[in-house]
């Protein structure tokens, strides 16, 4: 099990080749006056790629990530890169976070200083955190699964915390896809749980429980899913289906990449339909860069294939009996708590006053409170 320093150090080749094909776009056309109702919206397209071209320095992001500390693992020969940041305080308790699609490890930038040096911040250094990052398999710098069904993720990083970094025990965060994982830990590996912090709960349906035993808060909750599901959720349907054709696109052009991904960041977060009010051009460029540089796209959506036919993305299927705090954030459908107590040994349960889907980026004082404060009643 091999641990090497790893530094982000992208060829210049490549960058330059970016800037080629952003100079080479091919834009298409527009219905008048269509905003963001048909996707994603040509004239803010156009300004985003126009500071892709002008002003974004990708060496300036490359260096600021490289302030961390960066390494890659080998498990059964399967490399998995991580940041590994120790804590400051007197006790620090290891802490893995996981981010989901289609975001990064770049996701846990701004939290990342806030649990390891919480005195820096004005909090207590005994609530400080030795804070383990990976990019998921198939994402940023980690390799690619290469075999159908993808990789045993909850067994990958449990494996890593234990085996690899030696914490006999460790707590979890995970949202968007990284929740299912988290749950899967804990759910097979309990021993080596201390509690885990959802932001999300997972990807149920209501087909999935007997109508009878719905509450009145479920089942408007399902009503409101679907609805969420038929104006948004139609990536899930191309990347659970055919994920290869769509990234032939993807994989080839960044404004399309861009487009792809830019337009969820703005859907899916706080940020009342403009989405520079959460996310400045230089953080969703660096997200993007990211899946270009390591052209991890495809490899990324494929999960959903993945997923859709192994139920994947679905709460884990046996009950979590470790710790759970949930930290709901209101532009992200919150289920109400009686379904995640459902499956969940839920000790903690947060609504938020505001954020959306991207909580570490978009409201990273409110989860690293939270997380402390969850933490610090199992230390």
């Amino acid at each position: 099990m091999k641990v090497q320093p790893f530094r982000i150090d992208v060829p210049q080749e490549v960058l330059n080749d970016v800037q080629v094909r952003l100079n080479q776009t091919r834009w298409p056309d527009e219905v008048e006056g269509a905003a963001w109702e048909y996707g994603t919206n040509l004239a803010y397209l156009k300004e985003l790629t126009h500071y892709w071209q002008h002003t974004f320095d990708w060496r300036t992001q490359e260096a600021l990530l490289n302030q961390f500390p960066h390494f890659r693992a080998e498990l059964d020969g399967f490399g998995i890169h991580f940041i590994h940041e120790r804590g400051k305080g007197p006790n620090p308790k290891p802490l893995l976070l996981l981010h989901g699609w289609p975001d990064s490890f770049y996701r846990f930038y701004k939290i990342i200083p806030m649990l390891t040096d919480p005195a820096r911040f004005g909090g207590d250094p005994a609530n400080s955190f030795d804070v383990i990052v990976p990019s998921l398999p198939g994402f940023g710098f980690s390799d690619r699964p290469r075999n159908h069904g993808g990789v045993d993720m909850p067994g990958l990083f449990a494996r890593l915390m234990t085996d690899v970094l030696g914490y006999s025990r460790f707590g979890v965060q995970g949202g968007d896809g990284g929740s299912p994982i988290a749950q899967q830990i804990a759910s097979r590996y309990p021993e080596s749980v201390i509690g885990i912090h959802l932001t999300d709960i997972g990807w149920d349906t209501a087909s999935s429980f007997d109508p009878a035993t719905l509450s009145p808060a479920e089942k408007a909750y399902f009503e409101g899913l679907e609805q969420w599901s038929f104006e948004e959720g139609g990536y899930i349907m191309i990347q659970g289906t055919r994920p290869q054709t769509l990234a032939y696109g993807l994989n080839d052009s960044p404004v399309g990449l861009a487009a792809w991904i830019v337009e969820k960041f703005r859907a899916w977060s706080d940020s009342e339909g403009e989405v520079e009010r959460r996310f400045t051009k230089d953080e969703l460029l660096t997200n993007i860069m990211i899946y270009w540089v390591t052209e991890t796209i495809n490899s990324s959506i494929r999960g959903y294939y993945d997923g859709m036919h192994a139920e994947w993305g679905s709460a884990a299927s046996a009950r979590v009996e470790s710790p759970v705090a949930v930290a709901l954030f209101p532009k992200d459908n919150p289920p109400p708590r009686e379904l995640a107590e459902r499956s969940l040994n839920v000790q903690r349960w947060t609504e938020m006053p505001r954020g959306g889907h991207f909580a570490a980026l978009e409201e990273p004082e409110l989860l690293a409170e939270d997380l402390r404060t969850f933490f610090q009643q199992l230390r």
